[in-house]
């Protein structure tokens, strides 16, 4: 080997920490990043990172931050400044939390700021209105809400109380810790995302049985996870030991992720095309497509609102929502028969919240959420709550030539599959901004711009970038020229493509980039771990050699000339693959000879899964496989050889016939230092730290048009 100098050493070492600081220096600004999508559409950058800011100061001059730190902070932040005294405040924490010694984290200090800022708080009730942490537990908290708790389980109880395997175990008492317990499998989770989203797990590659071992649980909750991100939850701080120790705060950030989703699942104009009738004209439905799930309740429910004369806007699920009034003339417009002026008569809020929920019952409401709930203003509750509604009684017409706008806008199969696998894929990176509509969501530049620096730190000028919302489209098509100048930076081919095209929503060409993105970033993952040896650039061809080549060296015949040769339509290729890399993942007595389409969707179902349950994170559907779509088998392909050669430790692997020897690693089930199994880290298609400085993102080989592969 190659022995340096000490000044040469020095030299690399320092340029390199000029490299990291410029970088670091570059991409500092990009947004403070709230793994609850909801809680972050409710604050600007501007206002997380001074919110931010000021918790941090806190911490760092305590060492953490406590209910007790709260009054000070809170007193003095807009909205609550000169309201509320430090005292009143103080009052109405101790009153609802005891123990003021107990840690708060950002996003729950982020709660209880949207809290006390309601503008209902001034009222007589102000102590009482205020609940401490009781809506925190989405995502990384470390209380969790009993309100919330006894709503899941009945969800859950309602659900899965008839499931085959969980039946022995339900129902689930809220009142114990019996929830976190059955997690712990990992089952659970599973048959709920399959509720959430029907189809995405194959069920035949779950294991159940009463007593799994470490490997088995291990392997649930790695399917649970990857599935998790394939449907949109943010699973970003949760890894595969959290669930395995069932740590509560965690496990009710992912519950309530996933019943979130299915509650929101109507809220589009493909399932629902009455939601046109929201806007004026067709040029609101571009509008409306780009909004959020939550958004687009608010929406409708202030549609309905107006018409029964309310003259307040609702804008969030908490504090708009506590005394009721709205609730009352929702349900009064839409169901008029079950209509009553006691409910709005009545001056007691928690009076008029039960009224409330008894005449949301009479249209099939399930009570997962409870008056105390309404009057506290529980976020995700009155969230479910007005999904529940929206779900029983839309109380949209039929309107036809309103209809024919939806069904205008509506995208080919094709197309509607890859801009949900390339969505799920830039939400799974990590990045501050949450996709819902990509075609929409991609026209300002800012979120590629985003994903380019993730995946190429430092390719970013962030001084001559323009953040949402900007009304000078000049402004919009800066941002994009620049997204194109870096794309052909890293050689993709973007021959007469402007920043433009972006703009104007020009869906071929945002999908050519977005999939050369993705490729670039796949290739890249894969040459990182090459570097260890010959540091060889990854081709296309060169996946395809060593899955030939590692099929073949397991015995087997099955081969496949490219990646859309028609015979992979049967999966009978890939699950010797996923074989041949890992023996025992593969149930052979499951499989069919993918001969009829039945059979060709059994097949590729069950693939996805297993690769998922091995450790693999991948956004295509089975509807891919039996297509032979070039693109979405090229990016499984890719998952399960990066998986393989980063957890087969001495195993030959053979690339254009040459022989590597992988580099050793760690076993699939040793935990990582910061407690999540190593399968669940290295699977995620995205580019970690430690990748992002050994990238040299300028080498692809230019000698492939991965434009040319627009079918």
């Amino acid at each position: 080997m190659k022995l340096l100098s000490v000044s040469s050493l020095l030299k690399k070492n320092h340029g390199r920490t000029v490299t990291k600081r410029r970088s670091k220096e570059m991409s500092g600004f990009v947004g403070v990043l709230v793994s609850d999508p909801s809680l972050q559409s409710q604050f600007t950058q501007v206002e997380l990172r001074s919110l931010n800011s000021k918790y941090h100061s806190v911490k760092k001059q305590f060492g953490r931050v406590m209910v007790a730190d709260l009054p000070p902070v809170l007193g003095k932040l807009k909205g609550i400044s000169g309201m509320h005294t430090e005292d009143d405040i103080r009052a109405v924490l101790e009153d609802s939390y005891p123990d003021m010694t107990h840690e708060v984290d950002f996003e729950s200090f982020l709660r209880e700021y949207l809290n006390f800022q309601g503008r209902d708080a001034g009222a007589g009730g102000f102590k009482r209105s205020i609940s401490i942490l009781r809506q925190s537990t989405t995502t990384l908290l470390h209380t969790i809400s009993e309100s919330e708790k006894a709503s899941y389980v009945a969800h859950i109880n309602s659900y899965l109380g008839e499931d085959k395997f969980l039946k022995q175990f339900l129902p689930i008492d809220p009142s114990t810790n019996q929830l976190f317990e059955l997690t712990k499998g990992g089952v659970l989770l599973c048959k709920l995302i399959n509720v959430a989203v029907p189809g995405t797990i194959d069920e035949r590659a779950i294991n159940t049985k009463k007593d799994l071992n470490p490997w088995e649980r291990n392997e649930n909750h790695t399917l649970c996870l990857n599935s998790a991100k394939a449907i949109g939850c943010t699973v970003v701080n949760i890894g595969t030991q959290d669930l395995v120790e069932g740590r509560p705060h965690l496990v009710m950030g992912l519950i309530s992720q996933i019943i979130k989703i299915q509650l929101l699942a109507d809220l589009n104009l493909k399932k629902t095309p009455q939601l046109v009738e929201l806007v004026e004209d067709s040029n609101e439905v571009e509008e409306l497509m780009g909004l959020s799930p939550e958004k687009v309740l608010l929406k409708w429910m202030n549609f309905h609102l107006k018409k029964a004369g309310y003259q307040k806007q609702v804008t969030n699920f908490t504090n708009d929502l506590k005394d009721g009034e709205a609730y009352a003339h929702l349900l009064n417009v839409l169901a008029p028969e079950h209509s009553s002026t006691s409910t709005l008569d009545t001056k007691d809020p928690t009076k008029r919240a039960n009224l409330i929920l008894e005449q949301a019952e009479k249209l099939d409401c399930k009570r997962y959420i409870s008056p105390k709930d309404i009057v506290e203003g529980s976020a995700n509750l009155n969230l479910a709550f007005v999904a529940q509604i929206f779900q029983h009684r839309n109380g949209l017409s039929v309107d036809s030539q309103k209809l024919s706008i939806a069904e205008k806008i509506t995208d080919d199969a094709q197309t509607s599959r890859e801009e949900r696998c390339f969505r799920l894929w830039i939400n799974s990176l990590g990045i501050a901004t949450y996709v819902n509509n990509l075609f929409e969501d991609v026209r300002t530049g800012w979120v590629l711009l985003e994903v380019l620096d993730k995946i190429s730190p430092g390719s970013v000028n962030w001084k001559q970038t323009t953040r949402p919302p900007i009304k000078m489209p000049f402004r919009k098509v800066e941002n994009c020229n620049q997204v194109i100048r870096i794309g052909k930076e890293l050689n993709f081919s973007l021959v007469n493509v402007a920043g433009n095209d972006i703009v104007q929503g020009n869906k071929k060409l945002i999908l050519a980039f977005l999939w050369q993105l993705m490729r670039f970033t796949m290739l890249q993952l894969l040459k990182n771990l090459r570097s260890y040896s010959q540091g060889k650039e990854i081709r296309d061809a060169d996946i395809l050699n060593w899955a030939n080549n590692k099929v073949r060296s397991s015995g087997r015949s099955s081969q496949m000339e490219s990646f859309k040769d028609k015979k992979l339509s049967n999966g009978i290729f890939f699950l010797e693959l996923l074989s041949a890399v890992e023996p025992r993942v593969v149930n052979w007595k499951l499989i069919t000879k993918g001969e009829t389409d039945e059979d060709k969707k059994l097949n590729a179902t069950y693939i996805i899964s297993v690769a998922r349950k091995l450790g693999c994170s991948i956004f295509l559907l089975p509807e891919d496989i039996m297509e032979v779509n070039q693109k979405m088998i090229l990016t499984l392909t890719a998952s399960i050889m990066y998986w393989s050669l980063q957890h087969k430790p001495g195993q030959l692997d053979v690339v254009e016939n040459k022989t590597l020897v992988a580099p050793p690693v760690a076993s699939p089930s040793a935990a990582s230092a910061d407690g999540e199994s190593l399968a669940g880290e290295i699977s995620d298609l995205s580019v970690d730290v430690a990748a992002s400085e050994t990238a040299q993102p300028n080498q692809i080989p230019a000698n492939e048009p991965t434009q040319a592969t627009i079918d």
